[in-house]
């Protein structure tokens, strides 16, 4: 994929559903070229989301977490204010062939790797579920992607965890993986004794990652 200038965009906590409306809206002025590539980077309330392709089972049962469904790839995953949210909103046919997914791993890789964190990405096993996403140590989940490709143009993004609730993942299965030890950078720097990232600190640094300014 060719390489190309972002805008960032830096907001603050959004709920959910209003973010999405924002971002169908910035998908549209994009098609339109009424606005440039954009890496917009914000918070979520506490909620689930899952796609239209997650069997109901790997729902949780009983929670008290807003359950919503989303048109996008991956399966379901938890959001809250602990957790980085980026959204990508890019016109493909103007960047060239290329795989938008590996980009965005490898650039979060790069992230982390800049603030201490080595990361890595997975190739999925034919016929496995999808491993799409950023892995810290011993096989830890610490980034979720799933993203929507319309008419060339990219929306959704990924989730970076820095300090989420880590136990909500527990309550469903995460990503469509039964199992898989969902972590963040809060934890990870405690059990290595250094200190928390700022928000602002991970923030700068996937930016700089993705060539957004």
């Amino acid at each position: 994929m060719g390489e190309g200038k972002l805008e960032r965009v830096d907001l603050g906590e959004v709920p959910y559903l209003q973010a999405v409306a924002q971002m169908e809206t910035w998908v549209r002025q994009r098609r339109e070229g009424l606005i440039a590539d954009r890496l917009v980077l914000l918070t979520h309330p506490p909620v689930i989301t899952y796609s239209a392709r997650t069997p109901r089972h790997e729902l949780p049962r009983e929670t008290t977490v807003p359950l919503v469904e989303v048109d996008r790839g991956g399966q379901a995953t938890f959001h809250d204010p602990g957790q980085l949210i980026g959204y990508l909103v890019m016109n493909l046919r103007e960047r060239g062939p290329g795989d938008v997914v590996r980009w965005l791993e490898q650039g979060l890789i790069t992230a982390l790797d800049s603030l201490g964190f080595p990361a890595v990405r997975f190739d999925t096993p034919p016929g496995a579920q999808s491993l799409v996403g950023v892995w810290l140590s011993e096989h830890r989940k610490v980034a979720s992607i799933g993203m929507r490709i319309r008419g060339g143009v990219t929306s959704h993004g990924f989730a970076l965890n820095i300090s989420p609730d880590l136990a909500a993942f527990t309550a469903f299965t995460a990503c469509g993986l039964p199992g898989v030890a969902m972590t963040s950078l809060a934890e990870t720097a405690a059990a290595e004794g250094k200190p928390v990232p700022a928000e602002a600190a991970v923030r700068a640094a996937v930016a700089a990652a993705l060539g957004a300014a």
